[in-house]
């Protein structure tokens, strides 16, 4: 009787376990596709000092604004997108003891809002923004991962050929973010190659260097790829960043040249050089490539994952 017994719950049980363990593992399923709630990204406006809450995705709207031409291709759109969205969510990982997440300016990334846009666009506002939605639509949510972990994903406009690994310029390694060629730059970029002319005076007082007939400049260390880290002039050493900020140049891969009362600096390239050249993207996406082509090539070894589950 009592094996009757058992049996008897054995055959109720079964059915029982074999349906809980459905209903669990479609609920999981259910969990996995169901997609983000709102993340807010708190952004100081530089101008006014005022913090703004803007939801993740309009922000990365207003980023791509900000940050690339709205004549680019889409795909280089959508390259940005996602490596804007990866740099604002590693600083709202980070960032947890300060009152807000970013700033609007290039010190972290240029945010403008839908209210300046309409402004700035005035007729051409529905075109743009549609585009500029659709590349965020179409990479909704999306971030670029290093082992697991949100990437640090730095761009830049303009390289001089090369990207630069990140110790080199910023003392920080990071494995994802080295040295690959962008030749598209040169062909594409506007901005890829300047020359700017001073009196000799006047680059003595852009650097505060003692007035002297002399100009000797010697170049200590370089990057990888030509960029120049240290130098001196007149004795003085100097960072090629310094250098270059204090003389409005676009980056430091530059070269003097002495005519006279005369100095022509040439400078290559625009921006830091580390991470995604935007005008590189720009010729990846002319060429064919897709967004996704064109981060693994600028940030080495990476993932894209999607936010899910933020509930």
């Amino acid at each position: 009787m009592k094996k009757l017994i058992y049996l008897t719950l054995l055959i109720i049980a079964i059915p029982f376990f074999i349906v809980m363990t459905f209903i669990k593992e479609e609920s999981k399923k259910a969990l996995e596709e169901e997609t983000t709630t709102e993340i807010i990204i708190k952004v100081k406006r530089e101008a006014t000092g005022k913090i703004e809450k803007v939801e993740l995705e309009e922000y990365v709207v207003g980023v791509l604004a900000g940050e690339m031409p709205i004549s680019f291709h889409i795909e280089a759109l959508k390259a940005q997108a996602v490596a804007s969205r990866s740099y604002v969510l590693k600083r709202y990982e980070d960032v947890k003891n300060i009152n807000y997440t970013v700033v609007d300016t290039v010190t972290n990334q240029v945010y403008l809002d839908n209210q300046y846009l309409k402004e700035r666009w005035k007729e051409k506002y529905q075109e743009n923004i549609l585009k500029l939605k659709r590349a965020v639509a179409e990479t909704s949510y999306e971030y670029i991962t290093y082992d697991d972990k949100i990437a640090d994903a730095l761009f830049f406009s303009t390289s001089n050929g090369f990207t630069e690994n990140s110790e080199e310029i910023f003392s920080a390694e990071a494995p994802y973010l080295r040295s690959v060629e962008s030749f598209w730059d040169e062909k594409t970029s506007p901005v890829f190659s300047e020359k700017k002319h001073y009196t000799i005076s006047e680059v003595f007082n852009l650097l505060a260097l003692s007035p002297t007939e002399d100009l000797n400049v010697k170049i200590l260390k370089k990057s990888s790829t030509g960029r120049i880290l240290v130098l001196t002039i007149n004795g003085k050493e100097m960072k090629g960043s310094e250098v270059a900020k204090k003389l409005g140049l676009r980056s430091n891969d530059f070269e003097f040249i002495r005519d006279g009362n005369v100095i022509t600096i040439t400078t290559n390239g625009y921006g830091h050089g580390v991470g995604m050249s935007q005008y590189g993207a720009l010729g990846m996406a002319n060429e064919g490539y897709l967004y996704d082509e064109i981060i693994k090539h600028y940030y080495k070894g990476v993932e894209i994952k999607k936010i899910k589950n933020n509930k």
